[in-house]
């Protein structure tokens, strides 16, 4: 019975691929999406609660030049998606210079957005819209735009520095192609929390 027991606990798995096999790192980025999704879904609710039970809730986004603008941001954040795909692919097939590359491209269009974005901040600070007051209604606006996207924006930002360090890693050959799947998790999850903050901040600005 013991040489039984002791033969089970020293057998290997000889049905292919373990099927919920799963890397250290990939485990920690997924427990770090779910646990931030968590933080934006509670600033999403709460930036749309305080939208709807303010009468004086302001609508500074017009089609010229905010929406536009924030169409352009989208369309960065969505092309940088599809480039990191590309840099996954290309690690799968070992091939680091192509992988390098497309982790750049990537890096562009996360700058891109951050530096659309910044303006953005500006032209509003501009105006006198702050995190603490807002000529054009209820002051809870800039506290909520400015904590909503101000995190965002930090993400992309952190996430623009760990890709550019993977990517001169991965090319030296101190990364492996699971650290590129890994950072792709990263960047995907950022590109999906824009997908919500845009419709909601700005294309029903001038609806709801």
């Amino acid at each position: 019975m013991a040489q039984h027991a002791q033969g089970a606990a020293v057998s290997s798995w000889g049905g292919g691929g373990r099927p919920y096999a799963i890397g250290s790192k990939k485990l920690g980025m997924w427990l770090f999406i779910i646990s931030d999704a968590l933080t934006f879904s509670v600033l999403i609710l709460a930036y749309t609660y305080v939208r709807i039970s303010n009468p004086d809730w302001p609508r500074p986004f017009e089609l010229w030049p905010s929406i536009t603008m924030a169409t352009v941001m989208t369309f960065c954040l969505l092309s940088s998606s599809v480039t990191m795909v590309m840099a996954v692919l290309s690690g799968q097939r070992g091939d680091r210079g192509k992988t390098a590359i497309w982790i750049w491209a990537t890096v562009a269009g996360g700058v891109a957005f951050i530096v659309l974005h910044s303006n953005e901040w500006l032209e509003l600070i501009h105006h006198g819209v702050t995190p603490f007051s807002n000529p054009w209604g209820s002051p809870l606006f800039g506290a909520t735009f400015f904590t909503l996207t101000g995190l965002h924006m930090t993400h992309v930002t952190i996430g623009v520095i760990y890709l550019a360090v993977v990517a001169l890693g991965f090319k030296r050959g101190k990364y492996d192609t699971e650290d590129v799947e890994v950072s792709g998790l990263y960047w995907h999850f950022v590109d999906l929390v824009w997908m919500f903050i845009f419709p909601m901040v700005y294309l029903l600005s001038n609806v709801v």
